[in-house]
């Protein structure tokens, strides 16, 4: 009895030892991450790359296919590159850059400070766009937990059922995904400074924008005896497209061969020779209205995207648009409608309208 007594004891001992051999292996660090993973090498079976901080292996041939895939041809082997990932800031990734070509595995850093990895190539869509094309990424591979991605695509500041709320009798040609497709264009549209700027920014372009269509049911301009008249012959460029060609469309009626052609420039669209392409295309119909927005001063001294992020106020944003009719007491009427519409809108965003409504 005393024999088996023992030999239960040295067992116990046996097993104790044995655990305290393996609690230092399950303790160790990640493994050290392998080569990262290039959207454009070709894998064979037993290939070990790196993706988003886990170690992957190639189960057979495969090119293009961003781990953990969805073919099964990766097989995850686990978290790599230390126990703890290095906090988001020690990340040394470039600044996002609209129109750039980003293959599937690049990390950039986005305008609001984080940063994402492409899961698949794309023409430099905004990253939080879709999470077909871009997740949010730290240099540990963990999506950020204080600052979760935004909840509305694009990331715009107004959710598409606020948008619904706001113009609930809109033409089915404007379209809330034709908007956020746009934004793109212009990042710092409703991206710039606090959260009630960028959302008094986005209450007063969809102000006017609800002014100059009826509440976005007019694509283009109703009165076309007024067609043939925007039609600038001075211009070296003529009117190719045709005298009448160039009336207004859009949400804030594109009108002028001068401005097609300036706007078909800065967003490269062939717009001086088919205008046609503003009341055809959702995306390029609101892309014109950021352009407009965010460069041009019209009849004012400053932009209306300046106006709003400066503090001169909405009724700037009145004077660039449409001031040498409007301002001054030119027509009150008009003014009042657009500041009436703001006040609403800034209403539905839950922030006050700030100082400076008329113009």
């Amino acid at each position: 009895m005393l024999r088996l007594r023992a030999l239960v004891a040295l067992a116990a001992l046996a097993v104790a030892g044995g655990l305290m051999a393996i609690i230092p292996s399950t303790a160790a660090s990640a493994a050290a991450c392998a080569a990262p993973w290039q959207s454009s090498a070709v894998y064979t079976g037993g290939a070990q790359v790196s993706h988003n901080g886990r170690n992957y292996q190639a189960k057979w041939w495969t090119q293009n296919e961003a781990p953990p895939g969805t073919t099964g041809v990766w097989q995850d082997l686990g978290a790599c590159g230390g126990s703890t990932p290095p906090p988001t800031g020690s990340c040394s990734y470039p600044n996002w850059v609209a129109g750039t070509w980003y293959t599937t595995g690049a990390v950039v850093r986005y305008t609001n400070g984080l940063y994402y990895i492409a899961e698949h190539d794309n023409p430099g869509y905004d990253p939080t766009i879709s999470t077909w094309y871009w997740d949010p990424y730290t240099c540990g591979g963990t999506p950020p937990t204080s600052s979760p991605p935004p909840t509305n695509p694009g990331g715009f500041a107004v959710s598409e059922a606020q948008f619904n709320q706001m113009f609930p009798s809109r033409n089915s040609f404007y379209t809330y995904s034709g908007l956020v497709a746009a934004l793109s264009a212009y990042p710092a549209f409703t991206k710039t400074g606090s959260a009630t700027v960028q959302r008094q920014e986005a209450a007063a372009f969809l102000a006017n924008v609800h002014h100059e269509t009826g509440g976005l049911v007019h694509i283009v301009e109703q009165n076309s005896a007024n067609y043939p008249h925007y039609c600038d012959y001075s211009q070296p460029y003529g009117c190719p497209a045709g005298q009448a060609a160039y009336y207004g469309r859009g949400p804030i009626q594109l009108s002028w061969n001068f401005n097609y052609n300036a706007a078909g420039n800065a967003l490269g669209l062939p717009l001086l020779t088919n205008p046609w392409l503003v009341q055809n295309d959702a995306a390029v119909a609101w892309k014109t209205a950021i352009w407009y927005w965010m460069t041009q001063n019209g009849p004012g001294t400053m932009t209306a995207h300046n106006a709003m992020v400066t503090g001169a106020g909405f009724g700037e944003t009145i004077r660039s648009i449409n001031g040498s009719i409007e301002c001054n007491g030119g027509n009150p009427a008009q003014v009042q409608s657009r500041v009436t519409r703001y006040q609403q809108f800034v209403g539905i965003l839950g922030v006050p309208a700030g100082a400076n409504l008329y113009c």
